[in-house]
Order: C-alpha cells, then structure tokens, then sequence
C-alpha cells in the first residue's frame, strides 16, 4: 500500500488507515485478528482508535493483538482522548484530564507511545491553550510522537495550528485533524480544509463510505443485517438515506459499472484522492469486508468521472465562501 506523509511532517502513513470503533463492542477478538493480520499484510499501518470505543475495549483489544500478532514498530498507533461519559460535559479538554487518559490509553495499549495522539473535540469550557499543552507535554514526554486534534471546525483548527506555529520551539505542530468527510459529507471543504492545508495540516477522512450508504446496500432498502436496521445506529444512518443522497449512490452505482468496479471502491478512492487527504479511516465488520475495501489500492478514478462525481455530490456553499467569483 502506498505511504503517504502525514501533513508537513516526517511521520508516514498507508493510505488508508484501519478503525476500530466496534472493538470490543460488536467486533471481537477473532475478527478484530483477522482484519489486523489483513491489513497489515496488504501494507496497512495506521491503526485508528480511541480511548471511548467500546468504553476503552477497542484500545485493549489492539494492544493484546499487537503485542501477539505484530512487531510494535511496523504499526502507527493513533488514539483520541476528551470525549467524556457525562450528560453534562461531552467533552473535556482539560489538560489534567487529557494526560491522564494519555496514560490511561497507554496502560491498555500495552504500550510506551501512541505514534499519534489526537484531541477528540473541541472543548469551548477549556481554554484553547491549556488543551494544547497537554500535547506538548505528551509529545515532550515521549509518550505521543505526533498530535493532532478531531472534529475541529475552520476557526478552531486554524486558531489551534496557528497557535502552535507560533510557538519558539517548545510547542508541537498539529500533524493532522480527523473529520467525517465523503461524497455524500463535503462540509470539511468549506473552511476546514483550505486551513488544513494552508497550515500543514494532514486530514484523516472518518465515516469515507457515507456511514455506509455508499456502498449502495440501502439502494432497495434497510437490510435487516445492516447499521440502519440497529436500534443503536439507525439514528446515524437516517440523514443519508434521504432523496439527495439517493442521486449521489446511483451516480457512485453507474461510475462503478463503467469501471468493473464496486460502489465502496468508486466511493473511497474519490475521498482517498482529493487534495489536503492523507488516509481515509476504514472500519469493517470482518476481515472480508476490510478486504473489499482494502483493493481500492488498484484503482484510480479516471479525471471524468471524478468530475462528474464531484458535480453530482456538490454542496451549497455560499457567502462567505473562498471563492466570490460566483456570488
């Protein structure tokens, strides 16, 4: 698999990035084997988590895998901490909290570092830059190598990697932001993306398959088996099964038969390919599946169906966008 540079920085990551937010909760052990032994095996090496999937399972679950199934030092370990089980407070960025999960997450994962270490939100309760100094510290402690923050809208990812920049020496540059984008999500190109990329930023695209309606198995339905069939994930999946949505899958659907290829590859190399992405973060139910969408690898989208793709999935952007000329 191709490696890629994570933003302005040395670290290096495959293109596509495996998730575990069902570790230990609707994957387990066996499956959770079975597609870190695939992925690596088709070159993967950035292994996404957090410290809340599956209540800290996920993180448990990859560290007795790694420390099993592979060398450490072959995988880029990236884990979030500051989302938070409290009906009051859904995010904390404290930086007591912060480098407490840190070693929290790090005793799970059966490890002295996590390769990347990001914030998981914003916390408007916390300022900015107390939570940017629990990075510094992680990074200057050893116990983070490169960090990043998560679902950062445009003004507080600019304000944050700014801030970081601005620094003399003793702050660590923001490598990456981890936000949900895909043909049928394109709100991160409004304003987050320009800033990601005008500031070194590397983009870590979460939910690339639309949450998996691209894939096109709600074309004639909810399946029974499916996410939008769960009590527990229904609510997640309804906002892309509307009519809007519909036009972009069958546009994926006949973009896919022109090619010989699957909606998922068609869907997930557009997102793996645009400008400012580093890895699309791909989770699976079991190796089978992370297969499928590992052999995107193949496959390029040719420039006119890339267009087409990108004219069928356009959001509404207007004032004040980037670009006035049309306004």
């Amino acid at each position: 698999m191709e490696q890629r540079h994570l933003g302005r920085t040395g670290l290096r990551v495959s293109r596509i990035g495996l998730g575990t937010l069902t570790w230990g909760r609707g994957t387990g052990e066996h499956d959770a084997a079975d597609q870190l032994k695939a992925f690596w095996e088709a070159g993967g090496t950035l292994i996404d988590t957090a410290d809340v999937y599956g209540g800290g399972e996920a993180e448990y679950l990859l560290g007795q895998l790694v420390e099993r199934l592979i060398p450490r030092h072959e995988l880029v370990i990236a884990t979030k901490a500051g989302s938070v089980a409290d009906p009051y407070r859904r995010f904390d960025g404290s930086r007591g909290h912060l480098l407490a999960a840190l070693d929290a997450s790090l005793a799970r994962l059966a490890t002295d570092y996590v390769d990347l270490w990001q914030v998981h939100a914003f916390d408007p309760d916390t300022p900015l830059e107390e939570t940017l100094q629990a990075l510094d510290i992680a990074v200057s402690s050893g116990r983070a190598r490169y960090v990043g923050v998560s679902n950062y809208c445009g003004w507080q990812l600019a304000k944050a990697a700014t801030w970081q920049l601005a620094g003399a020496g003793g702050r660590a540059r923001l490598a990456s932001t981890q936000m949900e984008y895909s043909l049928l999500q394109r709100g991160v190109e409004r304003e987050v993306l320009p800033a990601a990329r005008d500031l070194g930023v590397g983009l870590l695209p979460s939910s690339p398959l639309g949450r998996g309606v691209l894939t096109g198995k709600y074309r004639q339905g909810v399946p029974a088996d499916s996410r939008g069939a769960s009590e527990r994930l229904a609510a997640f999946v309804e906002p892309y099964l509307d009519e809007d949505a519909a036009r972009v899958v069958e546009a994926v659907a006949i973009a896919a038969d022109g090619l010989a290829a699957t909606p998922l590859q068609v869907a997930l190399a557009w997102v793996r390919d645009r400008p400012g992405v580093t890895a699309p973060i791909v989770g699976a139910r079991d190796a089978r599946q992370l297969t499928a969408a590992l052999s995107v690898e193949a496959l390029s989208l040719p420039d006119e169906i890339r267009r087409a793709l990108d004219d069928v999935s356009a959001p509404v952007h207007r004032y004040p966008d980037q670009d006035w000329s049309t306004l």
